[in-house]
């Protein structure tokens, strides 16, 4: 570790903190954090750890999450402008709209979305568990899904569920065409092509595997194959390689590369951390609401 490294480790001891951090932050975040994982692994603990302070290197919709899961303690978010795109193409009172149109439908909400819309959902869920949560649904209910449309009718087509897509996406997978997927095929033929479930219809359909990103590092350590296309953000190189340093992993674009996710650096987290500041915090009225739709969703799983 280098000095600035020993030096949040420090801090993080003293505050009794832990620094939970997505696979797609910077490398020398990855390595010095508590707990590294997708969104679901990082909500999970976010509820059961019994730290005093929570840092979170990610983006804004994951720390709140995590400030309505542990009301009680401390989270730190070192960026306020570490944002999602997608979680801003959905609103409460579009949502609230839609439910006139559909008012006994099952809303089933992405956690890659704002505490306003959680509140105004049934059920929350992330790439990991989104299949599962749909097959807990009762079979007659109509289910909207949103904000991905991707990642909606993803989860029609693996579970045979009709889904009224919300017509959302992540610009970063949504990037990826399957031009760009062919393109790296001859590139490398041998290659085998796993995807994110953000990513368009026509991508998925090359793709030898679909899934999360703790999914897809799982198919990383199962398959045979010696080079592997990924298709999501560049960040979960860093694990994947680390994991597998005998297999070669080919991002399925240059352009799969997310600015908000790598806003945060080691200097932000010690800042954050010194100073304690900025602290995360949802209004009650929304809280309450959206954290039933992320208990919900943390049974399931």
């Amino acid at each position: 570790m280098n000095q600035r490294q020993i030096k949040i480790r420090a801090l993080l001891a003293e505050k009794q903190g832990i620094l939970l951090v997505h696979y797609y932050a910077r490398p020398e975040i990855q390595e010095i954090s508590d707990v590294l994982g997708d969104s679901l692994a990082l909500a999970q603990k976010a509820a059961s750890s019994d730290a005093r302070v929570i840092v979170f290197a990610g983006v804004h919709f994951m720390a709140q999450s995590a400030a309505m899961l542990s009301p009680e303690k401390t989270v730190l978010l070192p960026r306020l402008d570490a944002g999602c795109p997608l979680a801003d193409m959905a609103g409460p009172d579009a949502v609230r709209k839609m439910r006139q149109t559909h008012p006994d439908a099952v809303f089933v909400t992405y956690i890659n979305s704002t505490a306003e819309v959680k509140a105004e959902s049934d059920i929350c869920c992330t790439s990991s568990n989104a299949l599962k949560i749909i097959q807990t649904l009762p079979p007659a209910k109509k289910v909207v899904m949103l904000p991905d449309g991707n990642l909606a009718r993803h989860a029609a087509a693996a579970t045979g569920r009709e889904i009224i897509a919300w017509e959302g996406c992540c610009p970063i997978h949504q990037a990826l065409t399957g031009e760009d997927v062919a393109a790296r095929r001859r590139e490398h033929p041998r290659a085998v092509f796993a995807a994110h479930p953000e990513c368009r219809p026509e991508v998925l359909a090359l793709a030898d595997f679909v899934g999360s990103t703790s999914a897809i590092l799982q198919f990383a350590r199962d398959t045979k194959a010696g080079e592997i296309i990924i298709g999501t953000e560049k960040g979960i190189l860093t694990q994947l390689i680390k994991e597998n340093p005998e297999k070669t992993f080919i991002p399925a674009s240059d352009a799969l590369f997310c600015e908000d996710m790598k806003k945060i650096s080691l200097d932000d987290i010690e800042r954050s951390l010194t100073m304690m500041q900025p602290v995360i915090t949802v209004p009650r009225q929304v809280s309450v609401a959206a954290k039933k739709a992320l208990d919900r969703m943390l049974a399931v799983s």
